[in-house]
């Protein structure tokens, strides 16, 4: 009895899950896993945080997109001037003022069109695009951690759900064998051991059912927490189902993964990002070539001789054109670092595949062993039953011991207890399969 009362507290606590007891009251409310998956993600800030980087990005490539755009200005001036004064005999001496136009106006504008620069705002565009890239990635990849999440506390709150259905059937059981014993007792046919040791197991089965209760309410609030709603709130899960995915193989698995893991992916566009800034450095060893412009409005005319107080015009266009020679030794270690940092990315992105490689193998192989703990425990509650129903009929028929009735009831419990456990491990491990592989 020692034995089954502390396998069974050990059950109850490993395979607690948050879920309500109680018939359905106007505060539960009954919930799918997609269902769930939906509240998770309108109530998750990383995700929030995640959409906002992913919409930033998207505006600097816009704004990097728009710089291909000419600069244009526009400017006026009012200036007054003085008369000027001219020293006819030396400059201590008394000057003689010449009258000059003192308002002057001025207005007009002007442009400049980048042309060449060593395709530097393309590069720009590219790298606030893989940039872009990059943050979507990782919004996909906070919607789903966040299912993967929700789905292992939904997972346990099955589980839990079923272990207490369980718990509470064998409790039932045992109530009525107990009735049984102790009219046997009453005929004097059994020891007052017997009952004893019943009553002692009937005891320890409700304590472990108190407990599984106090972890139903525990994981409940932290289901309840993620989903966004009320702590209070009673959740019911669907049941769980029962079809297993065994077709799909580790190669199938292992190229899914490839060709949508988060991981891989933005270790792919960070790989692509270093090789864009080693280009943006080589470019700065490149002349610089541009269109530009000017047209104005102004008074006084003192752009040719003789001046005149009248309003003129003029439009300038051209092309200005420059280089900078210290660029070619400023830049030389520019361009060695950035070399190397592409170096660096490169083979980061070989490890980054080697272990999505591992992470594949290992949950693929975690899922199988799931699926073949499933065939085990059905055959072991096949054989658990069969054995409690012999060993109840020869107790009965007073050829065993209670000790081996007992026995064979926790046996029967513990199996059925694996049974479940299996069957949600087995699900907790594909969708740890479909997460990896970026599919989930």
């Amino acid at each position: 009895m020692k034995i089954y009362l502390t396998g069974l507290l050990l059950l109850g606590i490993i395979y607690s899950i948050p879920t309500q007891a109680g018939s359905l009251r106007n505060d539960t409310i009954r919930l799918s896993l997609k269902d769930a998956w939906q509240r998770a993600e309108e109530n998750s800030r990383h995700i929030k945080i995640n959409t906002i980087n992913t919409d930033i990005a998207e505006a600097e490539v816009k704004d990097a997109k728009r710089e291909r755009l000419p600069e244009i200005g526009v400017k006026g001036s009012i200036e007054k001037a003085s008369n000027i004064p001219i020293y006819e005999n030396g400059i201590f001496s008394r000057p003689v003022q010449h009258e000059v136009i003192h308002t002057l106006y001025r207005a007009g504008a002007d442009f400049y069109l980048n042309i060449y620069e060593g395709n530097k705002l393309n590069l720009k565009i590219k790298e606030n695009q893989t940039l872009q890239k990059i943050k979507n990635i990782r919004k996909e990849q906070s919607v789903s951690d966040i299912h993967y999440k929700t789905a292992t506390l939904y997972l346990e709150l099955q589980k839990t759900l079923i272990f207490r259905n369980l718990i509470k059937q064998d409790i039932a059981d045992q109530q009525t064998q107990l009735k049984e014993i102790q009219a046997l007792y009453k005929n004097g046919v059994v020891l007052k051991t017997d009952v004893l040791r019943i009553e002692l197991e009937l005891s320890k089965r409700k304590m472990a059912l108190m407990t599984i209760e106090n972890d139903i309410l525990i994981a409940t609030q932290k289901l309840n927490i993620i989903l966004g709603v009320p702590d209070d709130q009673i959740i019911i899960p669907d049941a769980p189902f029962s079809q297993w995915d065994e077709n799909t193989t580790y190669k199938e698995y292992l190229q899914l993964a490839l060709d949508h893991s988060f991981d891989y992916h933005v270790s792919e566009q960070q790989t692509e990002l270093s090789k864009i800034k080693l280009k943006q450095v080589k470019a700065n060893v490149s002349p610089k070539i541009g269109l530009y412009g000017e047209f104005y409005y102004a008074n006084p005319q003192i752009f040719l001789y003789p001046y005149n107080p009248y309003w003129y015009s003029l439009g300038i266009v051209g092309l200005k054109a420059s280089f900078s020679i210290s660029s070619l030794y400023h830049n030389t270690q520019k361009v060695k670092a950035a070399t190397l940092e592409f170096e660096k990315e490169e083979e980061t992105h070989k490890d980054t595949e080697d272990k999505v490689r591992q992470q594949v193998k290992e949950a693929y192989l975690r899922y199988q062993e799931a699926l073949e703990q499933i065939r085990v425990a059905e055959t072991n509650v096949t054989q658990a039953k069969e054995n409690a129903r012999i060993t109840k009929n020869t107790y009965f028929s007073q050829t065993s011991l209670i000790t081996d009735l007992l026995d064979a009831d926790i046996q029967l419990l513990q199996t059925k207890f694996e049974l479940e456990a299996a069957k949600i491990m087995a699900q907790n491990n594909y969708y740890l399969l479909q997460n990896i592989t970026g599919t989930l």
